[in-house]
This record gives structure tokens, C-alpha cells and sequence, in this order.
């Protein structure tokens, strides 16, 4: 299925130019991923190539400064990919990794905290204050 499709888009009309610049980012990519100091590689990416400047995403400020300093050099390592490479630029763009969700990690109150929270409860007078240590309270007893 993947052979036919490749083999679709690149006799297709327009398809074929979109295919070879496809194949290309690829293979700047597996350059870039090869020449960059370690741990770089796993920051910054291959965005794009166009007009003899490749174009590269960094995750943060300090990758894309680093980046920014050795330019040159990845500039010299991505032309040996057998790209007229005449310029890298570098943009701060965090990658996005779908459906990544950060579970909080709740953590039960000890008894002595409990109980300190508790008498200071009672000892409150009534109203707003009293009341969210309260609910604070039931809801700590509840998850024990």
C-alpha cells in the first residue's frame, strides 16, 4: 500500500516535486542528526529548506542559541548532504507532543498535619475561611 502510494504521488502532476522536497528534509534531517552535538539532536529539527536556507525548530531559547553559534559549521556538515546550503535559520518552536498529559501526583496529608489543620479548624470562627479548611479537611479524609 505504502509502494503504491509513493509510487501515485510521485507520477503524479505537482506531486512529485512535493515528494523529492519531502525526501530531502529527510535527508537534512538524518545529516543534522548525525553532525549535531549530543543531546542537540533531540531539541531541534529539520523544519524546512528553501532557497538555500534550511530552516530549523528549536524546543527552546538555549537550543536555538547554541545552534545559532555553530551555524556555520552545520551549514558546511548539511552541504556535504549534497545541498547548496548558504544559511541555517533558527526558530523557537516547541514541539508538540499529542495527547501527553502530566498527571499531577496527589499526596495525603500525615496524621500530625491532619490533626494540627483540624483544631486550628475548630478554633476558627464561622464563615468563609472555616469553611474551605473544612472542605479541605473532608476532602483529604476522603482520599485515605
Amino acid at each position: 500500500m505504502t509502494n503504491t502510494l509513493e509510487r501515485y504521488l510521485d507520477n503524479a502532476a505537482g506531486a512529485g516535486r512535493v515528494m523529492a522536497h519531502a525526501r530531502l528534509l529527510l535527508r537534512l534531517t538524518q545529516r543534522f542528526k548525525a553532525v549535531a552535538p549530543s543531546g542537540l539532536g533531540d531539541v531541534a529539527r529539520i523544519a524546512n529548506f528553501k532557497s538555500g536556507k534550511v530552516v530549523i525548530h528549536a524546543d527552546n531559547g538555549a537550543a536555538a542559541s547554541k545552534i545559532r553559534q555553530m551555524s556555520q559549521r552545520l551549514c558546511d556538515e548539511l552541504s556535504r548532504a549534497g545541498v547548496d546550503c548558504n544559511g541555517i535559520e533558527v526558530r523557537v518552536q516547541p514541539s508538540q507532543i499529542p495527547l501527553q498529559t502530566t498527571a499531577s501526583a496527589t499526596k495525603g496529608l500525615s496524621a500530625k498535619t491532619f490533626g494540627v489543620l483540624r483544631s486550628t479548624s475548630e478554633n476558627l470562627p464561622e464563615g468563609p475561611l472555616r469553611k474551605a479548611l473544612d472542605a479541605f479537611l473532608a476532602s483529604a479524609a476522603k482520599q485515605e
